[in-house]
C-alpha cells in the first residue's frame, strides 16, 4: 500500500513524478504529493483524493525543479486530508514513506521532550521530525538518515529529499520493496518497476534492509550494518501496452478480457508437447507427506480451490491458511511439509511475514505473477503465473493464472505419486491446454450478465453459492461484488445454507448458484430449491446440460461452456467477475480504485 518515487534526472521532475505515480495509484489514492528541489530550494504540492487533483493543482501552483519525490497514499494513520498527505516536511528535509512505523509514539513523546511539535496525525512525521532533529545536531543528510533509519520499527520503504541537496536522494527499505532505477545520467527510485517502467529497463531491487544515495552519477548501497552491498543491476522487460486500458473503460475490464491471452502465455511456459516443463527445485512430491498453503485475500480462494484438486488428484493432505491468522497459532510442521505461499504482488506483507515464520523449517515454494519480488527471492522454487501487469485492484487475471498454475502443480504431484497413469496425465494436460478456449466461451455470456448485473445493482444484500471446488469460486465471486460494487455479499458452501444462512433469504437477495454439472450437481439443485421455496432469486450459472435440467422456476439463467473437472474453477470464476464489473458499473461505483482498498497490502 502507498506508492512511491523519486528522480534525479535532467528535465522537469513534476510531471515526470506525477506519470510514475499514476502507475503506482493502485497502490492507494486517498491523497498525493510531491517535493521538488529548485535551485537548492525545498517546496512540495499535495492534494487530498485521486491523483487528478494533484495534476490539477500544479496547473495551478507549478512545482519547478529537476529533482523530486513523489507519494500515492493508503491511509493508515490518520484520515485523508492535505495535512495528512505525503511528502511529510519538516524543516530541511521531505520524506515519503510506504509502511507503518510501529514506535512513532514513543518517537514523538521523545521529539516533542526536545520542542519538536507535530502538525498531523500520521506516523511518518516522525520520520522527518527525527531526520530534521539529527540535522540540527549538525550530522550531514546522509549520516541524518541513517541514524532516523536506525531508530525506527516496524516495516518502510521511505525516500528522504534535502533542502539545498539537488543531486542527492536517499533511501531505505525493510519490509516493504523499493527499486532502483539506472538511468542516463539520470536516477530513480520506486515502489515497484512498473512505476519507472517507460524511464529504464535497468532495475536493481533492494534488498531487506538496504539503504541506497542516488547521484545522478549512480547509486551507493549498503546494507543493515553498514557494509557496501553489490546488488545486481538487471533489465527487465514489461510490455507498457499491457499497463494501459488498451480501448476499455476500466483497468478492470481489460484485465478480465485478456485472460484468454495470459493463460495461453502461462500454458506455453509450462506446458510442451512431451510434458510439463518445471523448476528442477520443485521437489518429488513423493516425498511431501503434507503440504501447506498460505495467502491473502483472492489469492486464498486460489489455494482453497487447490486444496481439492491435491487432495482428490494426488492424494496429499492439504492444510490452507489465512496469512494474517497462521503465524498465531504455533502451527507444527514436519520436515516432510512443503509451504506453499501464493500472492499477486509478491510483497504482501502478512504472507511474507508468514514465509519467514516457516523458511527454516520447510522448503517454501511461492506461486506469484512478480518474479523479482521479496516472496520470490526467499523462496526455494517459484512458479510465475505469467499474468502480466495487473492495475485493477480487484484481481482478476492473475486469480485465473494462479488457479492455473496450481493446477500444473498438482498434476506434477499426482505423477510423482502414482496416482494417475501416462493415459490419465496426458487427458489432464490436454484438458489444460483448452483452458484459454474455454474461457474465451465464457466471455461471451458478457451481455447476458450485464443485464444481470443491472438487476443485482438493486439488491442490498447477494449470496454465492457452490459445492466441492466450486465453493471457493462462491467465496471469490461474493469478495469481488462487494470489492467493487459495495454491496454486502457472502459466498457459502450449498450445504450449509439450512445451517444458518438459510435465514437471510427472501425475495431481495438474490443467490448466485455456481454449478457445472458434475458429480455434485443434484445435491445443489436440491440445495436451489430449499432457496426458491422460501422466494429467493436464484442466478445459476451453469452448462448448457446443468441449465436445461435445472431451470424452472429460476430467475436468470447465465449459460458455461461445459467444462472438465479441473478446468471448471477457472471457467466459472469469469462469471462471477463479470457479474461483479456489470453490477459496480450499474452502481457508478470506481470500478479500478474501489474505497478503502489497495492493490499491493504491503502493511500487515
Amino acid at each position: 500500500m502507498c506508492g512511491i518515487v523519486g528522480i534525479l534526472g535532467e528535465h522537469e521532475a513534476a510531471p515526470i513524478l506525477v506519470e510514475a505515480l499514476k502507475r503506482l495509484e493502485y497502490r492507494g489514492y486517498d491523497s498525493a504529493g510531491i517535493a521538488t528541489i529548485n535551485e537548492g530550494v525545498l517546496d512540495r504540492r499535495r492534494a487530498v483524493g485521486k491523483l487528478v487533483n494533484l495534476a490539477d493543482l500544479l496547473v495551478h501552483e507549478p512545482l519547478p525543479g529537476q529533482s523530486g519525490i513523489g507519494h500515492t497514499r493508503w491511509a493508515t494513520h490518520g484520515a485523508p486530508s492535505v495535512t495528512n498527505a505525503h511528502p511529510h516536511r519538516s524543516g530541511p528535509v521531505a520524506v515519503v514513506h510506504n509502511g507503518i512505523i510501529e514506535n512513532f509514539r514513543d518517537l514523538r513523546s521523545e521529539l516533542s521532550e526536545k520542542g519538536y511539535s507535530t502538525e498531523t496525525e500520521t506516523d511518518t512525521e516522525t520520520i522527518s521530525l527525527l531526520a530534521q532533529s539529527f540535522l540540527d545536531q549538525g550530522l550531514s543528510p546522509r549520516d541524518a538518515a541513517e541514524q532516523t533509519i536506525a531508530r525506527l520499527e516496524g516495516a518502510f520503504a521511505l525516500a528522504f529529499l534535502f533542502n539545498g541537496e539537488s543531486d542527492l536522494i536517499i533511501a531505505a527499505r525493510k519490509g516493504s520493496p523499493l527499486a532502483v532505477g539506472w538511468g542516463d545520467g539520470e536516477m530513480y527510485i520506486g515502489s515497484d518497476a512498473i512505476a519507472l517502467a517507460p524511464l529504464t529497463d535497468r532495475i536493481t531491487y533492494l534488498e531487506e534492509g538496504d539503504r541506497v544515495l542516488l547521484t545522478r552519477a549512480g547509486a551507493e548501497i549498503w546494507d543493515a550494518e553498514g557494509r557496501a552491498a553489490n546488488r545486481e543491476v538487471r533489465k527487465i522487460q514489461i510490455d507498457t501496452s499491457r499497463i494501459g486500458k488498451g480501448g476499455h473503460k476500466h483497468f478492470m475490464a481489460k484485465e478480465i478480457a485478456e485472460q484468454p491471452a495470459v493463460l495461453s502465455d502461462a500454458l506455453q511456459n509450462y506446458l510442451t508437447e512431451d510434458g510439463l516443463v518445471l523448476p528442477d527445485a520443485v521437489p518429488d512430491f513423493s516425498q511431501v507427506e503434507r503440504i501447506l498453503m498460505v495467502a491473502c485475500g483472492t489469492a486464498f480462494y486460489a489455494c482453497q480451490t487447490a486444496k481439492y484438486w491435491l487432495e482428490q488428484m494426488a492424494g496429499i493432505p492439504v492444510e490452507v491458511d489465512i496469512a494474517s491468522e497462521f503465524r498465531y497459532r504455533n502451527a507444527p510442521i514436519g520436515p516432510k511439509t512443503l509451504a506453499i505461499f501464493v500472492s499477486q504482488s509478491g510483497e504482501t506483507a502478512d504472507t511474507l511475514a508468514a514465509l519467514r515464520h516457516v523458511a527454516t523449517r520447510s522448503q517454501i515454494l511461492s506461486v506469484v505473477n512478480v518474479p523479482e519480488s521479496s516472496i520470490a527471492r526467499e523462496s526455494d522454487v517459484v512458479l510465475p503465473i505469467h499474468a502480466g501487469a495487473e492495475i485493477g485492484v480487484a484481481s482478476t487475471k492473475a486469480f485465473t493464472c494462479q488457479l492455473l498454475v496450481l493446477a500444473i502443480l498438482t498434476l506434477r504431484a499426482a505423477r510423482d505419486r502414482g496416482q494417475i497413469d501416462d493415459a490419465a496425465f496426458a487427458e489432464h494436460l490436454s484438458e489444460l491446454r483448452a483452458v484459454p478456449g474455454l474461457v474465451s466461451q465464457a466471455l461471451a455470456a458478457s451481455d447476458e450478465l450485464e443485464v444481470t448485473g443491472e438487476k443485482l445493482a438493486e439488491a442490498q444484500d447477494v449470496l454465492f453459492l457452490g459445492r466441492g471446488q466450486m465453493f471457493p469460486i462462491a467465496m471469490e465471486g461474493a469478495l469481488k461484488l462487494k470489492e467493487i460494487s459495495y454491496i454486502h455479499a457472502e459466498g457459502y458452501a450449498s450445504g450449509e445454507l439450512k445451517h444458518g444462512p438459510i435465514a437471510l433469504i427472501d425475495r431481495n437477495v438474490p443467490v448466485i448458484v455456481m454449478a457445472p454439472q458434475d458429480a455434485l450437481f443434484d445435491k445443489t439443485v436440491s440445495n436451489m430449491q430449499e432457496v426458491m421455496a422460501r422466494g429467493g432469486q436464484i442466478v445459476l450459472i451453469s452448462d448448457r446440460k446443468g441449465a436445461t435440467s435445472a431451470s424452472e422456476g429460476v430467475w436468470r439463467v447465465i449459460e458455461m461452456p461445459q467444462a472438465p473437472d479441473l478446468s471448471a474453477p477457472i471457467v466459472y470464476a469469469v462469471p462471477a467477475q463479470l457479474l461483479a464489473y456489470y453490477t459496480a458499473v450499474a452502481k457508478g461505483t470506481d470500478v479500478d480504485q474501489p474505497r478503502n482498498l489497495a492493490k499491493s497490502v504491503t502493511v500487515e
